[in-house]
């Protein structure tokens, strides 16, 4: 990891290289802070330059030689400098030398850090870039002092000036891959660039420093993780790096940053109230902290992440204790007026050890689980029930380590204070929490029937509707859809239960009306749940997790993709990634896995459900899923190999108390069947699946797995065995009979899409394949085109030339995709056939490939007459689009 591979910044690649190559101008600069990536994008793009057309000269200022005459171009003019020469001669000579050494070439000078240039190199810089034959390109450290010479290119408008930012997230996680030379799941790799805020530097001494500490880890799938949930540890030349920038700090400095870095954000009143104004004014002048207006008040903010990082590591143990309990006391004396006073109050004291009423750490861990930062309320939790918090700490503790995968201790949390459970309130909780942990935590399916018997035992009915409602999503989780209806309605029916409760309630009936197709009445429990998040979220946060599976099951039922986008980017998805709330993280994660894989980005979907496995790899509650997901993305790029094993990861990772995910995992095992070239064994799995979902009414997962079969191009078959009247029913006439119960736009277009397909139609087939593409259903709306083409070429139907054009942009906007649809439907043309018929469309003449490929014009014209016919087209005009719509071996539609 000393160097790595070159990624990302192409925008300023091609920027320097049009710069270079232009007839216009004179060179570019590049402004930016130290690390940013300035030195390398210059080093890369001059590299880049062809030296029989340039004459490529590097160098770069240093303070050591910022004091010699030329010292900073010594690497690139001659030794033999002539003596006796005036200032003017030797910038005379030293020109001379540079176009006599370019030999007739266009001179690029390239000078990194030109702000240490002495100010005969200066001169000189300036001097060559007003020759005719030369560009000039430099980099400069923003905040230095700049010779007037180099200040001088851009103000005589001689070469452009640009500031060069800090790399976006993306080419953040390309880096990062780069630096580990395999995948960093994204949501650490979106923690690092936080720290680093695009910094390429400080991203690599991130990577370097958590390898080095076992922080960056690499899974059993082969992909990176990073595992503190705490501050970063800073390596020795990261700290090196920040304590320069920081620089020396009087007295009065140091305490503005360390009480910015303990308290942040800190309001500017109550700074400057322990500080001196002046020395605030300081440390903002020199760019170490920032200011943020929030409504009325003025908050301060350090300047950089990493900036806390080393000055909370630097700060005397002592003395951070002695401005912690100052800021407690601070914020006590004017009142805990914010939202988050609370909360930072509790940790001050907590770590000032200056706690003096374990109430506050037991309200202040509520409120960090209500923010889903799971390690905090953990912490705080953990305090509160050492400081004798009794019960309430252990129900809030218990709840925590069950979604921080700590089960076992959650139960020895519980049974440490079961002597205290002495009212039925007490025990309707107790209940629930235990139960919780045993169902899910540690899959002990017994948990339900216990519940179940202890409930009939509570008098409270707030209590008891408490326990029924836990119940109800327990038996949803494990098929049981009757009685899982039965309790919920029952606890709706309870005017005495809590609003959490009937939360719960409704959330399980959503989920149970979206599997079962009742899209409107699931999307309007949904709605009335999340509306009520304030007055629940206190109570029970990690129902926001029963309501994001049942939200985000109709979404992904009824191929809104759009709605996925918008909950994947809502305010829960944030917290649950800087909180460390895997289980949230995660199933959102395998939810933007879905919405990719539907639009046909597989690489994307297979990134995103990779992330999903890591954040998940100690959870078995979502585990299976995630690695399902993981199998259809890889089944879908041809990865068989990828797909087989993710598939058997799945298998041995799934929950048995989450049976409800059972269609989403056997859709992804159909289509690795298919995958690996079994299509027969796909058609009887989803067959079998069909019947299973028919049998527990799961119509709304039904319809997408009749739409399987239909994908599969095996609409005639019949599905299930004889009904008791005794009819068959072909895929087609059972997916329009399920159009009259399941709800929304899809499940009509997937009855239009298998009647096409039964009825052969092509121009049927272009017509769903634009109603999916107008839902942005790629995947769904390329299949039926690469359909329609095959019927189209068919009936000789002069619409297969559109119909070529159309598949040729569909499969541009998706990533690599093998799907039977679209490979068994293509004609299969052989090599040479291909090569000849590439060359016809690109206009060359029978003649010329004749020439070209050592072959006949007659074998020539036979071989395109062939390509004709299996294409469907008419002649060479045609060609190129058809041959863009056909899939290379890897998927990829290309010429």
């Amino acid at each position: 990891m000393v160097l790595w591979n070159f990624v990302g910044r192409a925008a300023e690649l091609a920027r320097i290289t049009a710069a270079a190559t232009s007839s216009s101008g004179r060179g570019l600069i590049f402004s930016g802070e130290a690390g940013i990536g300035k030195s390398r994008l210059l080093r890369e793009a001059v590299e880049r330059l062809p030296p029989e057309k340039f004459a490529v000269w590097q160098a770069s200022g240093n303070i050591a030689t910022s004091g010699l005459p030329f010292g900073g171009l010594a690497q690139v003019l001659p030794a033999d400098q002539p003596a006796g020469l005036s200032a003017a001669g030797v910038l005379r000579w030293a020109l001379d030398a540079l176009q006599q050494q370019a030999a007739g070439r266009n001179i690029v000078l390239s000078i990194d850090d030109a702000h240490l240039l002495d100010q005969s190199s200066a001169a000189l810089v300036y001097l060559i870039a007003h020759s005719a034959n030369a560009k000039v390109f430099c980099t400069v450290r923003s905040g230095e002092e700049i010779p007037l010479s180099i200040r001088a290119l851009w103000r005589d408008d001689l070469v452009e000036y640009a500031v060069l930012r800090a790399m976006d997230l993306s080419e953040a996680h390309e880096l990062l891959d780069e630096l580990l030379g395999g995948h960093l799941d994204g949501i650490s790799a979106d923690k690092l660039y936080r720290h680093a805020q695009g910094n390429a530097l400080m991203l690599r001494e991130l990577v370097l420093a958590g390898v080095a500490n076992n922080e960056l880890v690499r899974n059993d799938i082969g992909t990176w993780s990073w595992t503190r949930s705490g501050p970063v540890e800073l390596g020795p030349s990261l700290e090196e790096l920040i304590d320069t920038r920081i620089g020396q700090l009087s007295p009065g400095e140091r305490r503005v940053l360390e009480l910015v870095a303990i308290g942040e954000p800190i309001g500017i009143r109550l700074l400057q109230d322990v500080t001196e104004p002046a020395d605030v004014d300081a440390v903002q002048n020199r760019g170490l902290i920032r200011e943020e207006h929030d409504d009325r008040r003025v908050n301060v903010f350090l300047a950089h992440p990493l900036y806390g990082d080393l000055v909370r590591k630097q700060c005397p143990a002592s003395r951070a204790r002695r401005l912690k309990a100052e800021l407690a006391d601070l914020v006590e004396r004017v009142g805990r007026n914010r939202r988050d006073d609370l909360l930072r109050v509790a940790v001050w004291r907590l770590d000032s050890d200056t706690v003096q009423d374990s109430g506050l750490l037991l309200r202040a861990a509520g409120q960090a689980f209500g923010r889903f930062d799971v390690p905090l309320a953990a912490r705080l939790a953990r305090a509160a029930l050492k400081n004798d918090g009794g019960f309430d700490a252990a129900e809030l503790l218990a709840t925590i380590l069950m979604f921080t995968d700590q089960p076992e201790r959650a139960i020895s949390v519980l049974d440490g204070v079961a002597d205290q459970v002495t009212t039925d309130e007490r025990r309707g909780r107790w209940l629930t929490v235990r139960g919780m942990v045993t169902y899910w935590g540690l899959s002990e399916q017994s948990t339900v029937k216990e519940i179940s018997a202890a409930a009939e035992q509570l008098v409270d009915p707030p209590a008891r509707a408490r326990v029924r409602a836990f119940e109800a999503i327990m038996r949803l989780h494990q098929l049981d859809f009757a009685e899982a209806l039965r309790l919920s309605r029952a606890v709706l029916d309870r005017p005495a239960a809590t609003l959490s409760a009937r939360g719960l309630a409704r959330c399980t009936i959503a989920h149970l009306q979206a599997a079962q197709g009742e899209l409107q009445h699931s999307g309007r429990a949904v709605t009335g749940v999340a509306a009520d998040e304030a007055l629940w979220r206190g109570d029970m946060p990690y129902l926001q997790l029963a309501l994001e599976l049942a939200r985000g099951t109709r979404l992904a039922l009824a191929g809104d993709l759009k709605g996925i986008d918008e909950i994947v980017a809502a305010e829960f998805a944030d917290l649950a990634v800087a909180g460390d709330f895997r289980l949230g993280s995660g199933y959102l994660s395998i939810l933007r896995a879905q919405a990719a894989r539907l639009r046909g980005r597989t690489g994307e979907a297979l990134r995103t459900s990779t992330d999903a496995c890591a954040v998940l790899a100690t959870s078995r509650v979502f585990a299976g899923l995630a690695h399902a997901e993981r199998a259809h993305a890889a089944a879908l790029q041809g990865d068989t190999t990828q797909a087989t094993d993710a598939m058997a990861v799945s298998d041995q990772t799934h929950s048995p108390g989450m049976e409800i995910l059972y269609p989403w995992r056997e859709q992804a095992r159909a289509a690795v069947l298919a995958s690996v070239g079994n299509l027969e064994g796909a058609v009887d799995h989803l067959t079998t699946l069909v019947g299973n979902l028919r049998r527990d009414g799961l119509t709304g997962h039904e319809v997408l797995a009749l739409h399987d079969l239909v994908r599969l191009d095996r609409a005639q078959l019949e599905v299930g065995r004889e009904t008791r009247d005794g009819r068959r029913q072909s895929v087609a006439h059972r997916l329009t009979e399920l159009t009259e119960t399941v709800e929304g736009v899809l499940p009509p277009l997937l009855a239009r899409h298998a009647r096409a397909v039964a009825a052969r139609s092509g121009d049927e087939l272009l017509a769903v394949a634009s109603s999916f593409d107008e839902l942005e259903l790629n995947l769904y709306a390329a299949e039926a085109t690469a359909m329609a083409v095959a019927r189209l070429r068919e009936a000789k139907s002069p619409r297969a030339h559109e119909a070529n054009v159309r598949l040729s942009a569909l499969l541009e906007r998706c990533d690599t995709v093998r799907t039977p649809a679209l490979t068994a439907e293509q004609p299969a043309l052989t090599e040479r056939e291909r090569q000849i018929a590439r060359l016809a469309a690109g206009g060359v003449p029978s003649r010329n490939i004749a020439e070209q490929l050592y072959i006949s014009t007659r074998t020539v014209e036979n071989h395109l007459q062939r390509v004709y016919t299996k294409l469907g087209v008419t002649g060479r005009g045609e060609l190129w689009p058809a041959l863009r719509a056909l899939p290379d071996h890897d998927g990829k539609a290309r010429p």
